[in-house]
């Protein structure tokens, strides 16, 4: 976890929801009024985001006394308990939202990410993330893919290069896009991996004239081109299939023997897990 990252994100988000003061609970309940809350699990699926839950209680209240009772990547069911919490009352409603608004998307993502890892136990293929995320929410939400058995693919634009479609249109070609990004990293000093995007049998027989890569992304391959351009392939280049890949055909997209798949939808379509966090 990186801290100081958490640490900004959360201040941020209070910032955002209590702007000049919680005046509900100031105006109901009085000054240094004590309690105790739970979080209560009111759907089946993975559980994540209770490391980042900590690390909220504590920056809203340090004195909170928070219990964990169940760990991120937890198989859980209708009415386990996560945590209990107690201290302050106020402390406990300012943090309530931003606790399960975090946890709730971040269990809906590892939830969705656990059925499909599951679903290619019995295969070579392990399954990524995309950067279709939630601005501002990057971080968490593939961290949920992580505690859901996912793999990150890369964070942001800076720490992989990755050429895609548009790059290799403006680039004049796939030659020239290869080239001029091996002379840029050299130039620069930069040791970054390089992936392709290839979009039909062509412009991959291109680059496995030109090499120079680490990856190669097929995108939007029929199963019978995917299967072909495997063998074509042939484990000189790492293999990623992406485009159009769902819950209910991924599978068939993994018996291609690609050893990656990319699914935007880990991400940007997930329905978040149902929890609440209720007095007691």
């Amino acid at each position: 976890m990186d801290i100081q990252l958490i640490h900004q994100f959360i201040k941020n988000a209070l910032a955002e929801d209590v702007g000049d003061g919680d005046h509900t609970s100031l105006s109901t309940i009085p000054e240094g009024a004590q309690g105790k809350a739970k979080l209560i699990i009111k759907e089946d699926g993975i559980l994540a985001g209770m490391e980042m839950a900590q690390e909220i209680f504590k920056i809203v209240d340090a004195d909170l006394q928070v219990t964990t009772l169940l760990q991120d990547g937890a198989e859980v069911k209708v009415g386990d308990i996560g945590l209990t919490v107690a201290g302050s009352t106020h402390a406990i409603l300012i943090a309530e939202r931003l606790v399960l608004n975090c946890m709730q998307r971040m269990s809906g993502i590892a939830t969705k990410t656990h059925r499909i890892v599951s679903l290619l136990k019995d295969t070579k293929t392990k399954i990524l993330d995309t950067r279709k995320t939630t601005p501002g929410l990057r971080y968490l939400e593939k961290w949920a893919v992580r505690i859901g058995g996912g793999v990150n693919h890369r964070i942001g634009l800076y720490d992989m290069i990755l050429i895609k479609d548009n790059h290799v249109d403006y680039a004049g070609g796939i030659s020239n896009a290869i080239n001029s990004t091996k002379k840029y990293l050299a130039d620069h000093h930069k040791s970054l991996q390089i992936e392709i995007e290839v979009r039909n049998i062509e412009e991959l027989s291109q680059v496995l004239a030109i090499g120079g890569v680490d990856r190669i992304m097929l995108d939007n391959f029929s199963f019978e081109n995917l299967k072909t351009a495997v063998a074509l392939i042939d484990g000189r280049f790492t293999t990623e299939a992406s485009g159009g890949i769902t819950e209910e055909n991924v599978l068939e997209y993994a018996a291609c023997g690609v050893d990656f798949i990319s699914m935007g939808a880990l991400t940007h379509s997930v329905k978040s897990l149902d929890i609440s966090l209720k007095a007691y």
